[in-house]
C-alpha cells in the first residue's frame, strides 16, 4: 500500500462530515467529480468499499468509520503544520484554544477581546469542547482544562481553584423560593445532565450525581446555564461565574464540587513568543475571573 495521501483523507473527512459528495464539494472548494475521483481513489488504494448510496445520502461503511479518527488526526496534523509556518512573531500569527463550552462560551470572551485588542493582527481559533483535545497531537496549541493534565510532554500552569455550587435565577427564587432540603425537592425544577459525565460519577457531599434527579436534562453545559438564567430551574455553576451573572446561591452548604483550573501547552511550544503571550493571557485573565470568588 502506497503512503497515505492527505488530499485523499481528507476528502473522505469532508464526506463523513457533510454526509454527501455535493456538501464535501463546497465545503472543500473543489467540483463534486474531482471529489467522487478522490474517493475512488482511495477505495482503490485501500482495496474497500467506504460509502453506500441510500435516498437519504451517502452511508459510510465501517472500514470509513474506522479511518475517521484517524483522518481527524491527520487534519489537526496539517492545521498545526500550518499554524508552525508562520513566522513566529509577538502578536501576530495562529494560536488555537481549546476549553470547555462553559469557559470557552462565558469567560474567555472578555480575555480575548483585550488580548486582540492590544495584538490586532493575532488570530484566534477557539474550539468548545469538554473532551480534552489531545495536545500531543497538535489538536489545539493551548488548552483551558478544569482538572490537572495527566499527559506527559505538557507545560502548564495552575492558576487556580474554583468550586461548583447550586444556583438559581432571581426570578425563579422569587417565584418558587429556597428549597429546605437537597433530598426533598417537591415544587422545585433541577436541570441537569442527561447522560453522566466522568467527572461527575459517584457521590459529592454526600450527595448521588445520577440522571434520574434531575428533571430538565441537557448534555450541553451551555444549554444548562442558559436554563438556569432563564429561570427554568436550579443547577450547578462555578461561584465566580454564578456571581458574575447574578445567580442566587442555593442551599450553599449541601452541595460543593471542586475544579482546579489549568492553562496548558506542549512543551514544545514554550519557546514560541506568539504561544507565551496568548499563554500568559489566559494565566492572568482566568487568575481575575476565580478572585471573583473570593
Amino acid at each position: 500500500m502506497a503512503d497515505p495521501d492527505w488530499t485523499l483523507y481528507r476528502a473522505l473527512l469532508a464526506v463523513l462530515t457533510e454526509g454527501s459528495l455535493s456538501g464535501a464539494a463546497r465545503a472543500l472548494g473543489q467540483s463534486q467529480p474531482t471529489l467522487g475521483r478522490q474517493i475512488a481513489a482511495l477505495e482503490a488504494d485501500l482495496g474497500v468499499a467506504l460509502f453506500t448510496r441510500s435516498p437519504a445520502g451517502l452511508i459510510p461503511t465501517e472500514a470509513a468509520l474506522e479511518l475517521r479518527p484517524h483522518a481527524q488526526a491527520m487534519a489537526a496534523a496539517a492545521a498545526a503544520l500550518v499554524r508552525a509556518a508562520i513566522p513566529d512573531v509577538d502578536g501576530q500569527g495562529v494560536v488555537r484554544i481549546t476549553a470547555s463550552e462553559v469557559v470557552g462560551g462565558t469567560v474567555l470572551p472578555p480575555i480575548l477581546a483585550e488580548l486582540r485588542e492590544a495584538n490586532p493582527r493575532l488570530q484566534i481559533e477557539l474550539v468548545l469542547s469538554n473532551r480534552n483535545d489531545d495536545l500531543l497531537r497538535r489538536e489545539a496549541d493551548i488548552a483551558v482544562r478544569m482538572a490537572r493534565p495527566t499527559q506527559g510532554a505538557l507545560y502548564g500552569r495552575k492558576v487556580g481553584e474554583s468550586e461548583v455550587r447550586l444556583f438559581a435565577s432571581a426570578g425563579y427564587i422569587q417565584k418558587h423560593g429556597q428549597p429546605t432540603d437537597l433530598m426533598d425537592r417537591t415544587g422545585h425544577t433541577v436541570v441537569g445532565f442527561d447522560h453522566v459525565p466522568a467527572y461527575a460519577g459517584g457521590v459529592v457531599a454526600n450527595f448521588p450525581i445520577m440522571r434520574e434527579i434531575f428533571d430538565v436534562r441537557s448534555d450541553s453545559d451551555l444549554a444548562q446555564l442558559a436554563m438556569i438564567q432563564a429561570g427554568v430551574g436550579i443547577g450547578g455553576c462555578q461561584v465566580p461565574l454564578a456571581r458574575r451573572l447574578g445567580l442566587v446561591p442555593v442551599l450553599a452548604d449541601a452541595f460543593s464540587f471542586p475544579m482546579e483550573a489549568w492553562v496548558v501547552m506542549h512543551e514544545d511550544l514554550k519557546t514560541s513568543r506568539r504561544m507565551r503571550l496568548v499563554f500568559d493571557a489566559l494565566v492572568e485573565g482566568l487568575r481575575v475571573f476565580l478572585s471573583e470568588a473570593d
